[in-house]
Formats: C-alpha cells, structure tokens, sequence
C-alpha cells in the first residue's frame, strides 16, 4: 500500500465514523491485554483463512508500543509436523483461554461451528472474546453473539480486509488519547511506506 493510496483512503473515510470505529476497537483489544491480571492474546482465524498478516503487525506494535502482550499466539487449524514453536500452535490451545485471556477471531468469511464451539468454551472460561470479521450485518451470526466487542468490516466500510488488520494493529499500539485516528492513518502510513518490518513472521 502506497502513501498516494493511504492519503487517498484518509479523505474517503474522513467523516464516515469508520476511522473511529477501528480506533475504538483497537483501544478494546489493548486495553484487554494490559489489564490487571491478562494472560497473552491468542488470534485465530478460519479454516480457510490464517491471518498471518495481523499477527505481523501485531508483533511488531507490541515492540514499537512497549506493550509486549500485543504480540500475538498465532493458532492454527492444521499446523504441520516440524513447524516452527510459534508457528506449531493448534486450536486446541483455546482449551486453556480461561480468565485473563484475550481471543482475537479474525473471519472474513464464515467462522465456521468447530471453531465457534472452541470460542464459546473459552468465553465460559472467562476469556475476552474480541472478533475482527466481514459480515455485511454486525448483529447476525454465532461470532457476534459470541464477541465482547466485533469490528464488521463490510458493515463499516467498503475497504480490504488487510486494511482494517493494518488500522486495527496501529490503533492497538497507540496509548488512549494519544492521537486522533486520522492521525494514526497518517503514522501508518509512514510505516508502510518507509519503515522495514521487525517481525519474526
């Protein structure tokens, strides 16, 4: 994504509500893993869909930010045999997502009833569910009525996907009050067009 993009994205969603929305919800996802109390952040995506892309961006705001526990436990649906420690975690780590526990659901399609059937055990155990996803309604399905707090993608705006996983993981780096979101759409994009990646992934 280029700045002339980013610049051009700013102006279309100056005013929609959009902005402050994914602002929002990335202050919900840092503030639950800062906590008294959290344990790490645990994101999972669908059977179809690893979002290898938000836990980049995560790790490398958990460094820029100093908040450590923004860096995410990829869990996978299949992890291969010999795959590396942080790439080898399964779903059947949710099992131990109990009080304390952050659980980002990332679906840009259908979650799927396996994997909700693991989200709704670890949010009996006393996890923060927090789902990131592109349903066309913000109130339909088992994913919302499972979520403490949903972003909706479709509903919000008609942007990428990767796009909100980048402004979610900005705002989720940025203390409360420190910038406006316009602001943090401005800093990112200075990132993604100057800055090289510090992440493992």
């Amino acid at each position: 994504m280029d700045a002339v993009r980013v610049s051009a994205l700013r102006e279309r969603l100056a005013g929609t509500g959009w902005l402050e929305a994914v602002g929002g919800f990335g202050g919900s996802l840092r503030r639950s893993v800062e906590r008294r109390g959290a344990g790490g952040l645990l994101l999972v995506g669908t059977e179809a869909y690893e979002p290898w892309h938000l836990a980049a961006h995560l790790d490398d705001e958990a460094a820029w930010s100093a908040v450590p526990r923004l860096a995410p436990t990829l869990l996978r649906h299949r992890p291969p045999a010999g795959a590396p420690a942080h790439l080898a975690h399964g779903l059947r780590r949710l099992a131990g997502a109990g009080r304390g526990a952050t659980v980002l659901v990332v679906a840009p399609g259908a979650a799927g009833a396996p994997l909700l059937e693991r989200v709704r055990d670890a949010r009996r155990q006393g996890a923060t569910v927090l789902a990131l996803d592109g349903a066309a309604d913000a109130g339909a399905g088992d994913l919302g009525a499972l979520a403490h707090e949903r972003l909706a993608v479709g509903t919000a705006a008609e942007e990428p996907f990767d796009l909100a996983q980048h402004l979610v993981s900005a705002a989720a780096g940025e203390p409360a009050g420190r910038r406006s979101a316009l602001g943090r759409l401005a800093d990112l994009a200075g990132r993604l067009t100057s800055a090289p990646s510090i992440s493992r992934w």
